[in-house]
């Protein structure tokens, strides 16, 4: 891993006239076109998907199928096969990260609440109905997250700009690619609200974790069970094929995996 100090703050821009926004899944959701369409019926579609995605999937909402799950009604056997797709995921990075990722750890009663892999895999899905339709290029960002496909321009890679925690609406670290997801994990916005589960103490030896890579549903677990472990999470990315990591100390520190590097803008 490498270690640097966070340069000087760069503010991201990016032209909004073929951006469409909307609240879903308790954060807002955004949608950028570079060849327009942010009214077509494809973006209907996606965003569609992602209202559909609050109405099944809420753990706020008492009749959604996780609620239901979650309050016994449902058995794990009996849930739906998009239920069943998200929970196989939070169980193989459970398995993966040695249980620093786990999705009954906050719940008191034992229960399993996937909410932590459903964001970034419903953004994983809404861009298979983009690209389905025939939509080549798109950035979707949830909450923070994100997913890029195809380069803002031909020839032209998007940059994703992550979050800097000393700096309100600045970046700390610029990442580029085609083909990319990106999510964060960390204090920045939801304060401490990560638990370590093996010590049932909220995590805190680092500010943010971020994670790039093919996949934004396992890149948004990787971020989470990463920040758990804290430095130790970032060497435990760099051995996931794929996957890169950078985190943001306490005392303003970057620190990248290895191959980080080749994303950086």
């Amino acid at each position: 891993m490498v270690a640097e100090r966070i340069e000087e703050p760069r503010i991201a821009t990016r032209d909004a006239d073929h951006r469409r926004v909307e609240r879903a899944m308790g954060t807002m959701v955004s949608l950028y076109l570079p060849e327009g369409g942010a009214d077509s019926e494809a973006a209907d579609a996606a965003f569609a998907w992602f209202h559909e995605v609050d109405e099944r999937f809420s753990p706020f909402a008492p009749e959604s199928e996780v609620s239901r799950v979650i309050s016994g009604e449902i058995p794990l056997a009996r849930v739906s096969a998009d239920l069943r797709e998200v929970f196989e995921i939070a169980d193989a990075v459970e398995t993966l990260s040695g249980g620093a990722f786990d999705i009954r750890a906050h719940r008191s009663d034992g229960r399993p609440d996937p909410t932590g892999v459903v964001k970034g895999w419903s953004v994983d899905r809404a861009g298979a109905i983009l690209a389905d339709a025939g939509v080549e290029r798109f950035f979707i960002s949830a909450g923070g997250d994100v997913l890029v496909r195809g380069g803002q321009e031909w020839g032209v890679p998007w940059k994703v700009g992550i979050a800097h925690p000393f700096a309100p609406d600045a970046v700390a670290l610029v990442l580029q690619g085609n083909d990319l997801a990106v999510a964060t994990s960390g204090t920045t916005e939801r304060g401490h609200h990560i638990t370590d589960p093996h010590s049932g103490r909220p995590a805190d030896e680092l500010l943010t974790v971020t994670v790039a890579g093919p996949d934004l549903a396992r890149a948004d677990a990787y971020a989470t069970a990463a920040f758990a472990m804290g430095t130790e999470g970032l060497r435990w990315v760099d051995a996931l094929p794929g996957y890169y990591a950078a985190g943001i100390t306490h005392d303003a520190r970057l620190v990248t995996t290895r191959g980080l590097d080749r994303l950086r803008a």
